[in-house]
């Protein structure tokens, strides 16, 4: 039994026994760090410039005022240009290593096709670049195997900002529990009211929480306690069961947890800035800087009017109108953003299609190795989702073995991530010609660009051999009653 039934009222009693330190106290500490933390503003924060709302977009322009403190100005070209690195830098990593379906590889013919029709599918494909996304913008995500009203077993993607975990080891492979913390919007009256709810999941249960007044008082609203899931007899009976692991599995970006802003930043807000500045110079600075002498006016704003009006003005005694030529130097702005763009790609180890390196028409030696960056990340994407797919394999098996569908704990499965690699098609078709004979057909097929599904293909070679030789045979074939010479000349 992968798990065991469960005492409501054994567990509330022990809850209330632990009350004086207890598990509320743990709570509300937990939250009261993670809410103020550093690690949950870069989560959001990765979030945020991944939609493409970086801290430009709030940007003010400051002038310093009479009094010598900065004051804001409205008046002046504020442009605030965003270019979407973080976006495509994910989708880039996301769409490199899992955009085509994984394949699963297992000894048991029967366990395989369960695994492959009802779990690794199109479905979990979608929920796996979900879960790709979230770990690159937030440092990892969540993946929550749970049983739906009808019964059946379900996974459930939470925000990683919502979850807060508390690992039993200092290398973060086995929660001890999970802390859930979100928000609801609440009427009492006419009264719009945000309650803050908590729950604290562990291997005997989920016990529920309000956070408010600086403590977590039990949900006695939603149920201050309740296994993980319920079992119904045919005779109606409940039965309440819990997983002997915490439900939740962790799907990391790297093994320090940190998202992939962090590494970037700076340079995407440098040259975020950069840009703008010179959109607003090029906005703000007149072809000419017109020097002013004795004008014959009241202000400048007249004075502004009347040269646009009659393209004249008017001066007294010796004055006089000269102007400076404005030096914007986009010589050196270019050089900088050329290099800035440079940095981001290399330190967000991504590939820049707009590099000249992609002209002509590069060897696969060459394409590896401008992919070579993209590569090493997603080598340690995978090493992380590898693990975490076989922490999801447990919750699988405990599945089957209670629901009767068979017992296949010990049983020995391969994920392989099938990678979307850019490659010089006619150069890989060449080196499979070469390769009959030398190596097996099914590894030729497997590597030439225009197979999507080796084993298919396969079949489908196999096929049209087939009914090449049954047209063959039909047309050396001896009809009743008469002898025909057989291939080598002899009567048949």
């Amino acid at each position: 039994m992968l798990f065991g039934p469960t005492q409501t009222d054994a567990i509330l009693a022990n809850l209330a026994a632990n009350a004086p330190m207890g598990q509320d106290r743990i709570v509300y500490n937990a939250v009261k760090d993670w809410l103020g933390s550093e690690e949950l503003s870069w989560m959001m924060t990765g979030e945020r410039y991944y939609r493409n709302k970086p801290d430009i977009l709030y940007r003010k322009k400051y002038a310093i005022g009479p009094d010598g403190e900065p004051v804001e100005v409205k008046n002046v070209a504020n442009n605030k240009l965003v270019n979407g690195f973080m976006k495509k830098l994910t989708d880039q990593k996301v769409g490199y290593l899992l955009s085509k379906l994984i394949s699963v590889q297992a000894e048991n013919k029967a366990y395989l096709d369960i695994l492959t029709e009802d779990y690794v599918n199109d479905d979990f494909q979608r929920q796996l670049q979900n879960l790709g996304k979230e770990c690159i913008q937030k440092g990892r995500a969540w993946l929550h195997p749970y049983y739906d009203e009808d019964g059946a077993f379900r996974l459930k993607r939470f925000p990683s900002q919502e979850l807060i975990p508390l690992w039993r080891d200092n290398d973060h492979t086995e929660l001890d529990a999970m802390i859930r913390v979100y928000s609801i919007i609440t009427y009492e009256a006419d009264a719009r009211k945000k309650v803050t709810k908590v729950e604290y999941w562990d291997s005997s249960g989920v016990y529920r929480y309000v956070y408010e007044d600086k403590q977590a008082i039990p949900d006695i609203e939603c149920g201050a306690y309740s296994p993980h899931f319920v079992i119904v007899n045919p005779d109606g009976a409940e039965l309440p069961y819990n997983w002997t692991k915490v439900p939740f599995i962790c799907f990391k970006y790297n093994a320090e947890e940190q998202g992939l802003l962090e590494q970037i930043k700076t340079l995407i807000d440098d040259y975020d800035r950069q840009k703008s500045d010179n959109s607003n110079k090029l906005e703000d600075t007149p072809d000419d800087i017109l020097i002013l002498k004795n004008y014959d006016g009241t202000n400048l704003g007249e004075f502004r009017k009347n040269l646009l009006a009659y393209r004249a003005v008017k001066v007294s005694d010796d004055g006089g109108l000269d102007s400076l030529s404005a030096d914007l130097n986009p010589e050196a702005h270019k050089q900088h953003q050329e290099q800035s763009r440079k940095d981001i790609y290399e330190f967000g180890r991504g590939v820049d299609t707009q590099s000249d390196r992609f002209g002509g028409d590069p060897s696969g030696i060459a394409l590896k190795f401008l992919y070579a960056d993209l590569d090493m990340d997603c080598n340690m994407i995978e090493t992380e989702f590898q693990f975490a797919l076989r922490q999801l394999l447990w919750f699988i098996n405990a599945h089957l073995a209670n629901s009767g569908a068979g017992d296949f704990e010990g049983e020995k499965v391969t994920f392989i991530f099938n990678r979307d690699i850019l490659i010089n098609e006619t150069e890989a078709i060449n080196n499979a010609k070469s390769s009959v004979g030398v190596i097996s057909d099914e590894t030729i097929v497997a590597n030439h660009p225009w197979v999507t599904d080796a084993q298919d293909e396969l079949d489908r070679i196999k096929e049209e051999r087939e009914t090449a030789m049954d047209d063959y045979g039909t047309l050396g074939a001896r009809r009743t009653g008469t002898e025909e010479p057989n291939p080598a000349g002899e009567a048949v």
